[in-house]
């Protein structure tokens, strides 16, 4: 009987530890991520937010967690629902798709399907009502894209059924003002609490159901970009307002 020769070991060992490393780790990992893609495309996930257009709601920096079921259950990584349940309600933080371009936006429902609107000087009516404001702070500031340091306003925007913070910047150039709309059904009408600052429905128009993801409901971790991005933990596992 022929023993197999010297070479033949030395071949196959490198082969064995090969599988053996694969079997330890590659398949685990796969395993891993062929559970959590569908998951986070169609449970839940959590998205970093790159812009100040939320501010002072969400800062630049946070990692937002996202609930994918707040709406109804779509197909793993489709826009197809599977089942409905709920629409977006007026005051919500979604993340949805941009009409513009597809980009991932953060941002709050401001009007359902029917909703009238208008805007005055930043000062939103809603069907028929003018929203109240009260303001929190009239010296806080922002830094604009070009670098300048301006002075901003804080206020409480009294959004039926859900008040919230906004942020206002005088002196930028913004849609500030515009005549009555009316929602589509089927539409949403979406913008960014930092209303001089933001690209919303204003610029984009309105946005349909399919492109909105899933609710925005807290802040799960956060990182400061000016500070070395040293956690902010103050803001970890905050609610959204």
């Amino acid at each position: 009987m022929t023993s197999p020769s010297p070479s033949s070991n030395v071949s196959a060992s490198p082969l064995r530890r090969a599988l053996r490393w694969a079997k330890q780790w590659i398949v685990p990992l796969a395993i891993v991520v062929g559970v959590m893609a569908p998951l986070r495309s169609a449970v839940a996930d959590w998205n970093d937010v790159p812009s100040g257009s939320m501010t002072p709601t969400i800062l630049e920096g946070d990692r937002v967690f996202v609930n994918k079921l707040a709406y109804g259950l779509r197909v793993p990584f489709t826009t197809t629902w599977i089942a409905t349940w709920s629409g977006p309600s007026r005051g919500d933080v979604v993340t949805l798709a941009s009409p513009a371009d597809g980009i991932r936006l953060v941002k709050r429902v401001i009007g359902v399907s029917g909703d009238r609107l208008s805007m005055r000087d930043d000062r939103l009516t809603i069907n028929g009502q003018a929203l109240g404001y009260r303001v929190i702070d009239d010296n806080a500031k922002q830094t604009l894209p070009d670098g300048r340091v301006v002075r901003t306003v804080i206020a409480e925007e009294a959004l039926p059924g859900h008040p919230h913070r906004v942020h206002f910047t005088p002196g930028v150039r913004s849609a500030s003002t515009f005549a009555e709309i009316v929602v589509p059904d089927g539409q949403y009408f979406v913008m960014g609490d930092n209303r001089d600052m933001s690209a919303d429905s204003r610029v984009f128009g309105f946005v349909s159901r399919d492109r909105i993801y899933g609710e925005a409901t807290g802040i799960a971790l956060s990182l400061d970009p000016d500070g070395y991005y040293l956690p902010r933990f103050s803001r970890w596992f905050r609610r959204m307002e």
